[in-house]
C-alpha cells in the first residue's frame, strides 16, 4: 500500500478532510497521514462537513510534520502556499505535489455561507485528489 502525507499550515482543516477523504475513497490502495508546519488543533467545522457525507475525521490528531521525519512517504502533497514554501527536505526522493485549496476558516458570511465554503473546498479535494490519485495508481 502506497503512502500519502497531506501538509498545510495548521493541519485543521484541508489536510484533516483530504486525509479523511483519501483513507475513505482508497482505502486499502493509500494510506493517508496528515500534519502541519504549525498545528492549531481540529477544525470544529471540518469535522461536521466530513460527517455529513459519512467519514468521521473527529478522532484525528493535528500534528506537527516533526512527527513523521525519517518515516518513508509515496507522495508528499501540500495543500496550501505557506505548507509548500516550508516544506523539509528530509522527504528525500518521494514524489512532492502542490495542489492548492481556498482556506474555509478565512471565509465570510452568514453561517450557511460559512458552511457552504467548507462543503465546496471538501467536494473540490475529494474530487482533484481522487483524479490525481487515480491517475497516479493506474501508472503505478
Amino acid at each position: 500500500m502506497k503512502r500519502v502525507l497531506f501538509l498545510c499550515t495548521g493541519n485543521s482543516c484541508r489536510s484533516q478532510m483530504a486525509d479523511g477523504l483519501i483513507n475513505d475513497d482508497f482505502a486499502g490502495q493509500l494510506e493517508a497521514c496528515s500534519a502541519g508546519t504549525e498545528p492549531h488543533g481540529l477544525n470544529p467545522k471540518a469535522v461536521e462537513v466530513m460527517a455529513e457525507i459519512g467519514i468521521d475525521i473527529s478522532a484525528n490528531s493535528s500534528d506537527h510534520i516533526s512527527k513523521y521525519e525519517g518515516q518513508n512517504f509515496d507522495y508528499v502533497i501540500t495543500l496550501c502556499g505557506d505548507a509548500n514554501d516550508k516544506c523539509p527536505l528530509f522527504f528525500g526522493g518521494v514524489k512532492r505535489n502542490h495542489i492548492g485549496f481556498d482556506d474555509p476558516p478565512k471565509a465570510t458570511g452568514s453561517e450557511e455561507e460559512v458552511m457552504n465554503v467548507y462543503r465546496r473546498v471538501r467536494d473540490e479535494i475529494r474530487i482533484q485528489l481522487g483524479d490525481y490519485f487515480r491517475n497516479q495508481l493506474a501508472g503505478s
